[in-house]
């Protein structure tokens, strides 16, 4: 029986997502990107990987849907799909799931402990719970 696919990005997966993420922020619009360009942006990054590597990387995520293959001659050109928000929505809710047994109060709580904000976090959180409230 075939393994069923994989919804969930490994680590290396969800680097060359935030590749593609970042450069639609910088580019403001959604980046075509070959292989050698999400290499070449990793190394800037100070992050090696073999071209062969990064190749294998985007065709696993054009299996798993976050990625499209946008033309069919080489150097092939890729997309992101799956949106940043879209991505870490589902992220965090898997943590929420699995670490606090459903509880976003409990995340919450964790992550508003004092000996972990900073100063600048404390007054952001200030700022957006106040903002919630009008």
């Amino acid at each position: 029986m075939a393994r069923p696919k994989a919804s969930q990005l490994t680590e290396r997966e969800l680097e060359i997502m935030h590749v593609f993420w970042r450069k639609e922020r910088e580019q403001k619009l959604k980046p075509a990107l070959t292989a050698s360009d999400v290499r070449d942006l990793l190394e800037q990054d100070g992050r090696e990987l073999a071209y062969t590597t990064v190749a294998t990387l985007l065709r696993i995520l054009v299996d798993k849907g976050f990625v499209k293959q946008i033309n069919d001659t080489r150097p092939f050109d890729y997309q992101a799909v799956r949106s940043f928000d879209d991505v870490s929505t589902r992220l965090v809710d898997d943590l929420v799931a699995k670490v606090f047994s459903g509880s976003r109060e409990a995340l919450l709580l964790r992550l508003v402990d004092a000996k972990k904000l900073s100063p600048k976090e404390r007054a952001l959180l200030q700022r957006v719970l106040q903002e919630d409230e009008q």
